[in-house]
């Protein structure tokens, strides 16, 4: 039986909880070349690592698992000190015999974090196409315990540089539209950018919760780019709005009316089947949301009367919008319409499908609807998204007060101006 080790500052749970919260595991050396590390961590229980010298002045880090501070431990999750001196002693003999599965990657915890959205949250398309085309071409092969902060800055500003990626179809070479330079655009890529990074930290931190990553130091460090986040501005008025739904193909115009009506995503409506229409409430259930969970969208009277009239001849099952020759709509097929009736009403400048959902939100909270009700109809979980896009907009108290008692200074409008 190996020697164990004893050290009195780390071996049991009472020793441990005097010591210093920080990022850098307290070391221990149990065999030549092989140290066992415990990270200490303010509130919760602390994690076991391993670092096993490969030569050249090269160390490897891997998690072993959660310290017993909290709970007992079990010998698989949960380790004591002794349990955890045991799991380090056989990670060195399987890299003796060339056995080790490896260290672990960006990519491998990108990979567990997706797999994890798909089974508890949310569908994770949209994480996956960021991550397949921004992280794993750069950083997917850094071992996790090596990535510093400096190599995560220097990717995260190198997003913000890189132009816009086109829609490219399977086997073809990826396109870029032309970059900008003026402020939007850097602004724009910067807020792209911060969304990615804020994607590959919920992957290393879920990562590091489970003991997988012996530190969370290095990416905190991080600060993504500040002050690109912006209020929605491009809305459609009521006037536009029913333009727009004239000028519209004949096949597509009801499509468009529900988004109008509804503020439903484009992948929500085209999910619909007629059975999702309580005529009796005038609400219509979203089955499968970008949230996960299910919603009851409240209708007006005027929306109620619409989708009375999308069901006629409409078994429960059908899908309450099809294309004229009964097929479902397609994933992104939205835009050529759009582009097409934007034109024909002369909406200018053109706004895409996902814009109608900020239509009726702006519109919706222009007319006094509570935050928290319009994010309940949108599909929220908080008032948050709302108040970030939409909360200027909203009657307020100061509006309000600078309205009725702000200076006035007597200039009148030139007459001759006509408003076209």
């Amino acid at each position: 039986m190996a020697r164990r080790v004893k050290d009195k500052a780390l071996d049991t749970r009472e020793a441990r909880s005097k010591l210093k919260p920080r990022g850098k595991p307290y070391w221990r050396a149990i065999e030549r070349g092989l140290h066992l590390g415990y990270r200490r961590l303010a509130g919760r229980a602390g994690s076991w690592c391993t670092r096993c010298y490969l030569g050249n002045q090269s160390y490897e880090v891997e998690a072993l698992g959660i310290a017993d501070d909290l709970s007992d431990a079990d010998g698989v999750a949960v380790l004591d000190f002794w349990q955890a001196q045991a799991k380090a002693r056989s990670r060195l003999v399987q890299h003796a015999n060339g056995t080790h599965a490896g260290p672990i990657t960006v990519r491998d915890v990108v990979e567990d974090y997706l797999e994890w959205l798909t089974n508890n949250r949310k569908s994770a398309k949209d994480a996956r196409y960021r991550m397949e085309a921004f992280v794993y071409p750069t950083i997917g092969n850094i071992v996790c315990a090596k990535l510093t902060a400096d190599m995560i800055r220097k990717w995260h500003s190198g997003l913000a540089k890189a132009p816009p990626r086109q829609r490219t179809g399977g086997g073809e070479i990826q396109r870029h539209f032309a970059i900008g330079d003026n402020e939007e655009a850097i602004r724009k890529r910067r807020s792209s950018a911060n969304r990615v990074l804020v994607m590959l930290r919920a992957a290393l931190n879920r990562a590091w919760r489970e003991g997988k990553i012996p530190s969370d130091a290095e990416w905190k460090r991080v600060q993504a780019f500040q002050n690109v986040d912006v209020a929605r501005t491009r809305y459609l008025t009521i006037a536009e709005a029913q333009r727009l739904a004239n000028a519209c193909e004949p096949a597509f115009r009801p499509l468009l009316q529900a988004a109008l009506q509804t503020g439903a995503r484009y992948g929500e409506l085209i999910r619909l089947e007629a059975r999702d229409f309580n005529a009796d409430a005038g609400t219509i259930a979203i089955r499968q949301s970008k949230s996960g969970k299910a919603r009851h969208i409240i209708l007006t009277d005027e929306g109620a009367a619409l989708f009375k009239q999308f069901i006629i001849g409409k078994a429960g099952t059908d899908l309450l919008f099809q294309r004229p020759d009964g097929t479902p709509f397609r994933r992104s097929a939205q835009q050529k319409p759009m582009d097409a009736a934007c034109a024909r009403a002369k909406i200018k400048p053109h706004i895409s499908f996902h814009g109608l959902r900020h239509t009726w939100a702006s519109l919706a909270v222009m007319n006094g609807v509570p935050l928290v009700v319009v994010a309940k109809n949108l599909g929220h979980t908080s008032t948050r998204m709302v108040e970030q896009h939409y909360g200027h907009l909203s009657p307020s108290f100061v509006t309000e007060a600078i309205r009725s008692n702000a200076p006035r200074f007597g200039f009148v409008p030139d007459r001759k101006i006509v408003t076209l």
